[in-house]
């Protein structure tokens, strides 16, 4: 239905308000379980979730869910990488100049996360992934993304809900940066994994 021809940006923006607001009381868990999903299938990128989320809930809210969403899935990932551990340590961080790198990530990891978070040219979900990989405990994986993470969620959700009002048509560059960004982090993923 929200990809049906002849739709407005304005008209296609509405459905998504309307598929969220459907669920009643629901939606806000919704949406930070879709957020969640997004920040688990690492190339899908967060702003078409982050941006809506304002014009869905209000620019405070939206961006708050989108930041719990955030944190949640980062945990998330990160144990799951942790579980995986042993076999990534043993491919991909090989030989003895890589662990003082670790023990320092290990260390000092909430900080190492926190700038990762605030630089916008970071692959955020991404970080968690590695971070789990590299034995950052989840607690410290959460708490630099919820800091790192929250002015960015907020912005974009303020600026979202004021911008897709008054400019409606933004959502279709929008759609089309994020499906780059897809295909360039599908092809940069496999790309390392054929050379790890």
């Amino acid at each position: 239905m929200l990809l049906r021809s002849g739709l407005s940006a304005t008209e296609r923006m509405e459905l998504v308000r309307e598929y969220f607001l459907s669920w009643g009381a629901a939606a806000p868990i919704v949406y930070v379980i879709v957020v969640i999903i997004e920040v688990i299938v690492a190339p899908i990128p967060g702003i078409m979730l982050y941006a809506p989320g304002g014009v869905i809930f209000g620019g405070f809210y939206g961006g708050l869910l989108s930041l719990v969403g955030n944190v949640l899935g980062a945990g998330i990932a990160a144990a799951f990488m942790q579980s995986f551990r042993e076999w990534g340590t043993a491919k991909f961080l090989k030989g003895e100049k890589i662990k003082p790198i670790i023990a320092k990530l290990q260390e000092s990891g909430v900080w190492v996360i926190l700038a990762l978070r605030l630089n916008p040219l970071t692959t955020s979900d991404l970080v968690s992934y590695a971070a789990g990989l590299a034995g950052i405990p989840v607690w410290k994986v959460m708490l630099g993304t919820a800091v790192g993470m929250a002015p960015l969620c907020l912005a974009q959700s303020y600026l979202a809900e004021g911008l897709f009002e008054t400019v409606p048509w933004l959502l279709y560059p929008l759609m089309i940066i994020a499906l780059i960004y897809v295909v360039v982090a599908f092809f940069f993923i496999r790309r390392t994994l054929a050379h790890g």
